[in-house]
């Protein structure tokens, strides 16, 4: 998926006022300001509260769930490849989250995990620095971790 692709469907969520902010590889490009390597897919932290609504808008944009993993996340393909991984987030008074997890485990979002980035030129939603440092902890990193991880620690 490239830049256009991706603010062309956060213009689509937000022309219909859905909360969404960009999350893994394409978070860590939006806060360096620059895309610093490819990716496969755009992974979103959704407000679970509007999560019918976000589904049916990317199946009306001919999205189909590929990976069902629901309420922890899906993954949605479109007819030319294109990729959309969705993470539902409950959101608190305070302005923190909390995603589920698989087996009972949860992922915590801060409030202020998150923050506004650069793609292509744009500003986006998007993880803060913070946010996505944390997301990369606890697991052996792969080699695009530690490419993103470096990159992260560098701001």
């Amino acid at each position: 998926m490239n830049g256009d692709q991706v603010t062309a469907l956060l213009d689509e969520f937000a022309a219909d006022g859905l909360r969404v902010w960009v999350a893994g590889g394409w978070a860590v490009d939006a806060v360096v300001g620059r895309q610093t390597r490819p990716h496969a897919d755009l992974d979103l932290a959704i407000d679970a509260s509007q999560q019918a609504e976000l589904l049916a808008l990317l199946d009306r944009l001919g999205f189909v769930t590929t990976v069902d993993w629901l309420p922890v996340r899906a993954e949605l393909t479109a007819p030319d490849g294109r990729k959309v991984d969705i993470h539902p987030v409950a959101f608190r008074p305070d302005g923190s989250g909390v995603q589920s997890g698989l087996d009972g485990a949860t992922f915590a979002y801060a409030a202020d995990g998150f923050a506004e980035g650069v793609i292509d030129g744009r500003p986006v939603p998007c993880l803060s620095v913070g946010q996505q440092l944390r997301f990369r902890e606890g697991y052996p990193p792969r080699e695009v971790d530690r490419h993103d991880i470096n990159l992260l620690r560098g701001l």
